[in-house]
């Protein structure tokens, strides 16, 4: 088949892939950083934070379920009194409890972090705990929880001039932390672009045995993704250093797929949060893109990825900070096009 009509088939196939608002309106003027989960198998969870803008009093955590193919009527899951919620995440520890971290504050620099669990796939959630100050938890992407239940967790720090990711480590179901780093981020030479520099809202996936490894937004003064190592299971970290593709300091997501390459979604830019991208690794650490998931103008940003029980991407993202949109990707579209 010539290069033209492979390329046609390939967009028509594309044409059948599910993707749609998850609320479509959404219960509020803004929203932003969504996060998934699958609850059982051919059901899912998101929750993302809304209110009438980022950082307003306002802003609460807002969750749905995905059953039998239909978004169901978002709910809020917790505010906090007077005080802007922000970055969910979900995610399932060893032990089987699905959690629900968050954050709250007047901004990133200030904010404090806050959990629910649930024992019922999210139908129902405990009380709020506020976790002691300097612990966040996953900070935006979902943490990587081991075969054995360690759970390890890309955090990060942002303060006015300079900003660090870390890693938060569990051996108890998210009952203790300890905290590891802080990751060091690569150099730059010449004169910055912007106030800060550093890396944030990490990444981890596991490489091999306590092979890990972490990926990173960063600043513009970096400007690329960038990645770390870890040769004893998320403890010790090599200094972080940038890969070839591009970041706008805007969040990512990564995972490892179950047969061994890797998918990293980010915006293929330096500038703004168009366009949306997909691209795969047969090792970690060369990237392809294969595919703009959005390249209009507007922010598409935020997103948040999970490898599925059937084997396909479940994909949300911010769209326009006026809805969330959500993606299946089937696993058979995880390729590079001829």
């Amino acid at each position: 088949m010539k290069a033209a009509s492979l390329a046609a088939a390939f967009a028509m196939s594309l044409a059948a892939q599910t993707s749609e608002f998850i609320a479509d309106p959404m219960p509020t003027a803004s929203c932003h950083a969504s996060t998934i989960v699958e609850v059982k198998p051919g059901e899912l969870m998101a929750a993302w934070f809304g209110g009438s803008a980022e950082g307003r009093p306002d802003v609460a955590i807002w969750g749905s379920h995905r059953q039998n193919g239909h978004w169901q009527t978002p709910v809020e899951l917790v505010r906090e009194p007077n005080i802007a919620s922000y970055n969910p995440v979900l995610f399932r520890s060893g032990d089987g409890v699905l959690w629900l971290y968050y954050k709250f504050g007047p901004s990133p620099r200030e904010w404090t972090a806050g959990r629910l669990f649930s024992l019922d796939d999210g139908h129902t959630w405990s009380a709020p705990e506020h976790l002691p100050a300097g612990l966040y938890g996953p900070i935006r992407a979902k943490p990587l929880v081991l075969p054995g239940g360690v759970i390890v967790s890309g955090t990060s720090v942002e303060s006015y001039h300079s900003w660090a990711a870390w890693i938060e480590r569990s051996t108890d179901n998210g009952k203790t932390w300890t905290r590891h780093g802080p990751i060091e981020s690569p150099a730059v030479s010449g004169p910055a672009l912007d106030a800060t520099h550093g890396i944030i809202q990490p990444v981890v996936v596991p490489i091999q045995g306590k092979h890990l490894r972490l990926y990173a937004r960063s600043t513009s003064t970096i400007g690329r993704i960038c990645t770390a190592d870890s040769a004893d299971g998320g403890i010790t970290w090599t200094k972080a250093r940038p890969l070839d593709l591009p970041n706008p300091n805007s969040g990512i997501d990564a995972l490892r797929l179950k047969d061994g390459r890797f998918v990293m979604i980010y915006n293929h830019t330096t500038q703004g949060r168009t366009p949306l991208n997909l691209a795969l690794s047969s090792d970690g650490e060369h990237w392809t893109p294969f595919y703009a998931l959005e390249t209009e103008p507007g922010e598409y940003s935020y997103p948040a990825m999970i490898q599925g029980s059937d084997g396909s991407l479940h994909i949300t993202y911010t769209w326009r900070r006026q809805s969330i949109k959500y993606v299946n990707w089937p696993l058979a579209k995880v390729s590079i096009p001829k």
